[in-house]
């Protein structure tokens, strides 16, 4: 009786688990990471027409494309992009912007500082304190060897 259960329970688990072909994941990850970048130079392309210099571009290219993430995390679209197109969706700019939109959406409801304050960071909470330190500390140490005239 025992084996019989068992049996049923192994083909039960081997239904509901979901199946993965590899080729088919990445072949949707380089589609996906492959649009976006696509999107991404049509942005530096207008912004370098528009008279902009290849910096300013960049910049105005990078918060484009955040700001397009972060209204597709609110619109709740850019978890199905991610959950289609997985690290091609989640590796460029657009994924980090949609790891901090999406913990603030999520916890808004217990309020601006326990919610939003607290929870924003999580994911994208140690790259950002220790990129921030780092160009503290750079910072810091090339002010310094200005001062001394070593630079």
């Amino acid at each position: 009786m025992d084996e019989m259960k068992q049996k049923e329970y192994q083909d039960y688990v081997k239904q509901v688990t979901p199946t993965h072909s590899l080729p088919a994941q990445m072949a949707r990850a380089f589609l996906t990471g492959g649009l976006i970048c696509v999107l991404g130079q049509g942005i530096l392309n207008y912004a370098a027409s528009a008279g902009m210099d290849q910096k300013t571009a960049g910049s105005v290219c990078s918060l484009t494309l955040v700001l397009i993430s972060v209204i597709l995390t609110g619109l709740n679209i850019y978890p199905s992009i991610t959950k289609w197109g997985g690290a091609g969706a989640l590796v460029p700019i657009t994924g980090f912007a949609n790891s901090v939109a999406a913990p603030a959406i999520e916890f808004k409801k217990e309020g601006q500082v326990f919610g939003i304050g607290c929870k924003i960071f999580t994911i994208a909470g140690p790259v950002i304190l220790y990129g921030i330190f780092t160009s503290w500390l750079l910072g810091l140490i090339y002010w310094l060897l200005k001062s001394l005239g070593m630079l």
